[in-house]
Order: structure tokens, then sequence, then C-alpha cells
């Protein structure tokens, strides 16, 4: 291993991290003020030049993703038409290290012509754009990561942690749930965990392996085989779940036992298993199975009298992602 390779990596990231304690401290009644504005506007139009631009986007994005709504508005196609997105109800958020951005400072009087307030995070307290915000975020930083002190690194970690704690503490106060981060995410596996309930994959009826206690472990090995589902339930005359042998423990078993043919399923069943509710949404199932010292990869779906009604595996839930 190059050491002077990983010391020059953890000089870059040991300035970023005093950059973001900088900013931090920094924070004061401004910021307060700055979520007052924002809670109460109907959208955040974001805005930055260059990799400002890049921090502006992923801002915007976090915004609405976790319930305040927001854009990402180009200051350049703002000029040329993009500005009628704006409404006298909204407010802007500008991004710029300098102060002194031409793009930014030319959208500036388009912004105040509409009664726009305008929340500026910036590296120069002193700059024109910050003269002209309705509210200043001080995002200076004492030097860039960069080698050179040129590259924007440190300064763009700064309004990125900036933006990440506007959105934050604008997603406690509109105390968005984890059901509300869901339905803004229907489509990825998080929403997915969120929404889908166990009832909606859960495989039930005639593919269901089961067995009682009292059948010969052969025959539960052909029922597990048959349904394809990686274990078998065992279950009483009303189908109240006893137990569960999964492909797993067939594998212990026959390490076990040179002679299974007097071996029934209740001799061999794991009692008591985890189990999940119909009800449960799929995160939860995941959470159960992966959660453990020992991970598993199916569970029994049961009712509130623990009648066996279905199983789910892992793969079922990984499935409905695609």
């Amino acid at each position: 291993m190059n050491n002077t390779i990983i010391a020059n990596a953890q000089e870059i990231i040991s300035a970023e991290i005093q950059a973001l304690e900088r900013v931090s401290n920094a924070l004061d009644s401004k910021f307060e003020d700055s979520i007052s504005l924002l809670a109460g506007a109907n959208k955040v139009i974001v805005l930055g030049i260059g990799k400002s631009g890049i921090i502006a986007r992923k801002i915007a994005s976090t915004m609405t993703s976790v319930g305040t709504p927001a854009i990402f508005l180009h200051p350049v196609e703002a000029l040329h038409g993009d500005i009628g997105i704006i409404a006298t109800s909204d407010v802007a958020l500008l991004l710029t290290k300098s102060g002194s951005t031409e793009e930014l400072l030319r959208i500036i009087p388009y912004l105040k012509q509409r009664g726009i307030p305008i929340i500026s995070i910036v590296g120069n307290l002193d700059s024109p754009i910050a003269q002209l915000s309705t509210i200043v975020l001080d995002g200076t930083v004492d030097k860039e990561a960069c080698p050179l002190n040129l590259a924007p690194t440190a300064s763009t970690i700064a309004a990125l942690a900036i933006g990440d704690a506007l959105s934050m503490v604008l997603m406690k106060l509109k105390k968005i749930s984890t059901e509300d981060f869901a339905f803004r995410h229907p489509l990825g596996q998080l929403g997915k965990n969120l929404t889908i309930p166990v009832k909606d994959i859960m495989h039930t009826g005639e593919s269901l392996p089961l067995v009682l206690p009292t059948d010969a472990f052969r025959y539960a090995l052909i029922e597990s085989t048959s349904k394809s589902l990686g274990c078998v339930c065992v279950v009483d005359s009303d189908s109240l779940l006893l137990g569960i042998i999964t492909d797993g423990d067939v594998r212990r078993i026959l390490q076990e036992n040179d002679d299974i043919r007097d071996l029934n399923a209740g001799n061999v069943m794991v009692s008591n298993p985890i189990t999940v509710r119909e009800d449960a949404f799929i995160g939860v199932a995941l959470s159960l199975m992966e959660q453990r010292y020992r991970q598993i990869s199916v569970l029994p779906v049961v009712d509130e009298s623990n009648k066996c009604i279905g199983i789910i595996r892992i793969h079922d839930i990984l499935r409905s992602s695609l």
C-alpha cells in the first residue's frame, strides 16, 4: 500500500470535514428564517451554475422527495423563457461560492420584479449576490480540498450539507412519515417495502407445502420438493402452524441421521418459527429475514389465530422490484 497516496486522500477528506464543521458552527437565526420562508413556499426554485449547479440539482431533488416541492432552474435557460415557471408564491435558493456569478446576478432583477424572496448559500458574505439576497446562509470555507485551492470541493460539500439540512429540517417540520416517503418513491425498492403488503405476493392455497407432525419425514421431503418453495410447514388438523422444515434444515437432518425411515415431521421441525402477518408490508418481512444472526429466506404467513395461510420468500420480495 502506498502510504503517501493514502495520506493525501486523508488530507483531502479532512479538509472537507473541516469545511462541514465550519458551516455547521456558522448556522444562526438566518437558517431559522430560511426554514420559515421555505415552509410557506408553493415551490422552491434552486439555481446554480457549474459545480454549484450540480449541487443545486441534488438539493432540489432531495427537497422534492421529502415533502417540499422544488425544481432546479438553469439561470441561462431561465432568461430564455424558463423563468415562466416561477410563481409569486415561490422562493428562490441561489448557490454560489464567489457570490458574484454573472448568470445569477442577471436573473436577480427578474426575481425581485416578481417579489420572489431570495435565499443564497454563498462563500463570500460581502459579495454582490449576498447583498441582494433576502437571507444569506454562510457557506464560506477556509480552503478547498483541491491541492491548488481551485477546484470546487470543500465548498460544494458545504453547500450540499446546508441544502440537506434545509431539506431534512423541513421534512421534520412537515411531519413526513415513512408512508409519505414511500408514496414519493413508488418504483424504488424502499417504496415497495413500505407500500406492498405481504398478502399481495405470498404463496397461498394449493401451492402451500403443508404436512402434519405425524407425517413421515420422507413425505415432508416430497411435499417440499413438489411445491418448490424451499420449505414445508408443519400444521395440525386445523392448519395451526406448529413448525417449519426448510431446505437448510433438511441438509442438517441428513447429516445427523444415516437412516431417516423412522423420522416424522414433528421430530425434526423447528418449533415456533418466525412468522409474519399478511397485512404487514414486505419491508417488515424482509427485516425479519435479514436482521438475524443467521439469515433466513422464507417466512410462514399466519392469521390472528396462528393459522398458516401463506408463505413468502425473499425471492418474492426481490422479484417485486422488477
